[in-house]
């Protein structure tokens, strides 16, 4: 394999001046199958925009650093929130404004910081695009993310757009605090993951510290979103720790569909959820088949409670951001979403911040078979359950610090 040294491109180690020019140059350089490498340093970058059939290694103690001048990340499109909008460019994309790419690997024991602290406040200031991602790569196939710390993005951190097969092993992301645990001040919509409308997707053996959602799967919003009709598909997480943020979140944009996600063997210390399900209406689309199983929650973390954003350690939400539920019905169109064959099995809740169990559909479209398998569950309330059809409880306790353990209500049917 060719490998081409940044430091022989003129990249600067010692942090104190710019080396975008020079890494791209040996991006750009870099033959197929080559390899970019990072050595040993602090490099100051804006924008990087890698290329197919590429590694981009990043040693032991190397970092790439992001500007701290926004110019430094020009103004792009990408999909966020669901939506095609004008972004300032991440810290490192691929397939953005060009066709995709294949065959990429990102690899190395080394980290990328985003500088989302100071960006944040740039972006949010001067409102030319939504914030940049620390890692961003649309319309790509065969890509590898292994080995290497992600932290600070401005907004979500790594971002995966349509992108198919898809490998992200032994990563560690931080969004929320850095690795000392020390809080980063003034950043939020601070996803670790968000795999949006790709398939064949595996997370595999990661940590994530995350101040929004660890992982999301999305798929597009409302009409924009149907209209694309890209499914986010065939989704493995296995074996992965979260320690703060709010667990796994099928959506809530996920109006082009999601189906077919897996969660296993996977703890989670501080979070809000090991898992939700979540749309309203107006998205329309399809969840379906989705397994959580072999999981365990335990948060002691008062910031958050139960609320329109998120409701307790195990949650299927299809009033997802309305203060309240409303028991009329509305008439069902392409813009009533669908949540069916949702299992939840092999799993220890204990949670202060919120219900142990929420479950509820829309009176004009009930949730469908929801299962509960061998469940053990404490909250600050029991289990809720509104609106569904086919709920499954086998082996199921559920115990309330405050108020019943159990609530039935609107229409629940075994």
């Amino acid at each position: 394999m060719s490998k081409l040294n940044i430091l022989d491109f003129g990249a600067d180690k010692s942090g104190e001046s710019l080396s975008t020019a020079a890494i791209q140059e040996a991006v750009n350089k870099c033959p197929e199958g080559g390899c970019v490498y990072v050595p040993e340093g602090v490099y100051i970058s804006g924008a990087l925009f890698l290329k197919s059939d590429m590694t981009l290694f990043i040693d032991k103690g190397a970092v790439i650093k992001g500007s701290d001048n926004s110019d430094d990340y020009p103004i792009k499109t990408y999909r966020w929130e669901g939506e095609e909008t004008e972004c300032y460019a991440s810290l490192i994309n691929a397939g953005i404004g060009a066709d995709g790419v294949q065959n990429l690997i990102i690899d190395g024991d080394g980290t990328i910081d985003a500088n989302g602290v100071v960006l944040f406040q740039k972006e949010m200031s001067e409102k030319k695009g939504a914030r940049g991602r620390a890692v961003c790569i649309r319309d790509s196939l065969n890509i590898c993310i292994s080995g290497v710390t992600i932290r600070q993005s401005p907004a979500w951190c790594v971002h995966l757009i349509n992108c198919h097969n898809v490998r992200i092993d032994n990563v560690e992301i931080h969004t929320k605090y850095d690795e000392s645990g020390i809080r980063y001040k003034d950043i939020f919509n601070g996803d670790g993951i968000d795999c949006d409308s790709c398939r064949n997707v595996r997370v595999t053996n990661s940590l994530i510290s995350s101040q929004d959602d660890c992982i999301a799967i999305k798929s597009g919003k409302n009409a924009e979103g149907r209209a694309a009709a890209m499914k986010s598909e065939d989704i493995l997480i296995e074996n992965c720790r979260f320690e703060s943020g709010f667990g796994v979140a099928i959506g809530s944009e996920m109006s082009g569909g999601v189906r077919n996600v897996t969660v296993r063997d996977c703890k989670f210390h501080n979070t809000f959820s090991i898992g939700s399900v979540k749309t309203c209406r107006g998205r329309g689309g399809v969840i379906e088949d989705i397994l959580f199983e072999n999981t365990e929650l335990l948060n002691t973390d008062t910031e958050f409670s139960d609320c329109k954003w998120f409701r307790g350690g195990i949650y299927v939400d299809s009033y997802y951001s309305n203060d309240e539920i409303s028991k009329e019905k509305q008439p069902v169109s392409e813009e009533t979403p669908i949540i069916r064959n949702i299992t939840f099995r092999n799993a220890k809740v204990d949670t202060c911040g919120g219900n142990a169990i929420y479950i509820s559909g829309l009176p004009e479209m009930h949730s469908e078979n929801i299962t509960l398998e061998n469940i053990y569950a404490v909250g600050r309330y029991g289990m809720k359950a509104y609106f569904t059809d086919g709920l499954i409880m086998k082996n199921v306790t559920v115990c309330a610090r405050e108020g019943e353990d159990y609530i039935f209500e609107e229409a629940t049917r075994n």
